[in-house]
This record gives C-alpha cells, structure tokens and sequence, in this order.
C-alpha cells in the first residue's frame, strides 16, 4: 500500500494543473476517463465552468482557517477525480481552498480511470465512487479518507433513493442547486471534524 500511495502522489498533479487539463480538454471537446461520450464531455464543460465560479466565491471563516492551521506536520491530500463528475466540481475547489490555508498540505490530483488500482483500495460502500480524498503523512501512512460527498449531500442523496428507488435527472439538478446555497459549508465542516478525529489505525 504505501508504495502505491507514493507512485499516485509522485504522478498526482497540483489543483491549478488539473484546472490547465480541463481547459485543454474543453477547447478539445474531451473528457478525462475511458468513456468520451458526449454526456461526459457536457459535463466536462459545465464543470470547468462551476469551479471557477467557486474559486471565487468560495469563503473561509476565520474559525475554519484556524482549525487547518493546527496542522504542523507535512500531509499530502491525494484526490481521485474525473473531470466529468458534477460532485467532483463543487468539491475539489473547496478542498484547495483549505489546502491553500497552510503550507503543511500538499494537494495532489490523480484520474480514477487511470489508476484502479488505488482506486480499489479506497472504495465507498463498494463502489469506485469519486470524488475520494485520502490524507497522509509524511510517510505515507493513511490518516483519513473521505468522500464521495458530505454528510450532508449523502443523507439528501440517501433520502431520495428510499423514496424514488434510484437517482435521476430530477435529483441531480435538485443536488446542483442545493450545493450552489450550501456553498462548500457542509464539506468545510466534514474536513474540519477529521482534523480532530484520531487517524486510522
């Protein structure tokens, strides 16, 4: 495991070259991942879109900054993303947003599709869903893990699958919107409550 986690943090990229990357592939009209459909490449564009919107918007209380300040050993945040996931877009420039807030965080981009195997190692109730956050020490060692969503977001996603079966477009518009008020609060307050949560064993 630790040399694993040391290859995807030595290929990872930083958050402004993963924002380059999509750039790249808008003008294109691609995707990351295996699949180039055209929903994918839809959602590639609309994304590139809303992190920019919440690079800007996005806002850290001083009580937030605070609490990511208490870090006084190096970690690394590796984050396993594809450009087309709508969750990975409202998390990603949140998470960068606090990794900015002290230079003991080192944040580091890897594409799922693209390493499975690290993705496998790292599953949320069986699946390979993304985006996944992984916190580790200077020696590789797993502190946390968290995603694919808030706890918030999971609940409201867990609420409509018992009501409606699965999810749909319905929902995923109504996640959008809900996210768009939330403005990266709940994902703030998730991340801050494994700051003071003892590592995994």
């Amino acid at each position: 495991m630790d040399t694993l986690i040391k290859d995807s943090i030595d290929k990872g990229i930083t958050y402004h070259e993963y924002g380059k990357l999509i750039e790249k592939l808008v003008a294109k009209e691609q995707t990351t991942g295996k699949e180039q459909s055209e929903t994918r490449i839809d959602f590639t564009r609309l994304n590139a879109r809303r992190m920019k919107r919440l690079d800007k918007t996005i806002v850290l209380t001083e009580e937030d900054r605070n609490v990511f300040k208490k870090i006084q050993e190096k970690q690394t945040w590796l984050i396993i993303i594809e450009s087309w996931c709508g969750d990975g877009a409202q998390t990603i420039p949140v998470l960068n947003k606090i990794a900015e807030t002290t230079s003991f965080i080192d944040l580091k981009i890897v594409l799922r599709d693209e390493n499975i195997e690290l993705m496998n190692q790292f599953l949320t109730n069986g699946t390979q869903s993304i985006p996944k956050l992984i916190i580790v020490d200077q020696d590789n060692n797993v502190l946390h893990t968290w995603g694919s969503r808030s706890k918030s977001a999971t609940a409201l996603v867990t609420a409509y699958k018992n009501e409606h079966g699965k999810i749909d477009e319905v929902f995923k518009k109504n996640l959008q919107i809900w996210y768009n008020k939330d403005k990266g609060k709940s994902i703030i307050k998730d991340v801050s409550e494994l700051m003071i949560t003892a590592p995994l064993a």
